[in-house]
Formats: structure tokens, C-alpha cells, sequence
């Protein structure tokens, strides 16, 4: 039986989805953009700023499934623009503290609501 994640401590979903899925012990989270959950407005003054929303709006869903950072397994990271891979890396990586996750990082035309960088997560518990 699959379990459904939601919390508003992450944007709601902005189209038919769930923020997450619980499958056999695999935690799949839908890719989280940077909107601030309290007023709906995305965060775009800095690419810093806009990294920082997103992963803590991962956070916010990690924590309601009782899940961590330490339980990522894959990491999809989209990005507007390649050049902004460094200092968007740089803050992905602060969020983990040791062995970390496979990913691809991709750049793409476009992202909902106009953000530079969309992330999506697999977490897995035992």
C-alpha cells in the first residue's frame, strides 16, 4: 500500500500530484521549486536564496515522511542555466553531511513558475 505525503511546511502541488509517495520503504519526491509554502511567492532574488527555499522545502517533506538527508539514495537536480552549477552545488552539498547521493544534474528550457533550479529526491528506509 502506497502512502501519500503532503505538509504545508512545502508548497502545495501546482498540478495533480503528491508531494511525495511512500513505496516499500522508498520515499519518491516530486521535484520542489523555490516557493516560500507560508505565502506562495516564489524566492528568485539570488540563485543562493532560490537553492536554499528548495532544499528547504525538501527538508520540510523529508522530515514529514520521518525521513533525512541521510536516507537519499538519488538526487535529480534541473537547472536554467549550467553556469549557475557551482554555487547551486555548493548549497545542495551543505545540506548533507556524508555519503552522498547518486545525481545528474541537467539543464533545461524551462522550469515551472520561471524558477532557475528544480530539485527531486529518492530517499530509502529499511
Amino acid at each position: 500500500m502506497n502512502e501519500i505525503v503532503n505538509t504545508t511546511n512545502a508548497p502545495a502541488p501546482i498540478g495533480p500530484y503528491s508531494q511525495a509517495v511512500i513505496a516499500n520503504g522508498f520515499l519518491f519526491m516530486s521535484g520542489q521549486v523555490a516557493i516560500n509554502p507560508s505565502n506562495g511567492e516564489v524566492i528568485s532574488s539570488s540563485i543562493h536564496e532560490e537553492t536554499h527555499q528548495v532544499m528547504r522545502n525538501i527538508k520540510a517533506v523529508l522530515l514529514e515522511a520521518s525521513y533525512g538527508f541521510e536516507d537519499v539514495v538519488k538526487t535529480t537536480i534541473f537547472l536554467s542555466d549550467m553556469n549557475l552549477f557551482a554555487e547551486v552545488n555548493e548549497i545542495y552539498g551543505s545540506y548533507f553531511e556524508s555519503n552522498f547521493p547518486a545525481r545528474e544534474t541537467v539543464a533545461v528550457k524551462g522550469l515551472p513558475k520561471g524558477v532557475n533550479v528544480e530539485i527531486s529526491m529518492t530517499a530509502y528506509k529499511a
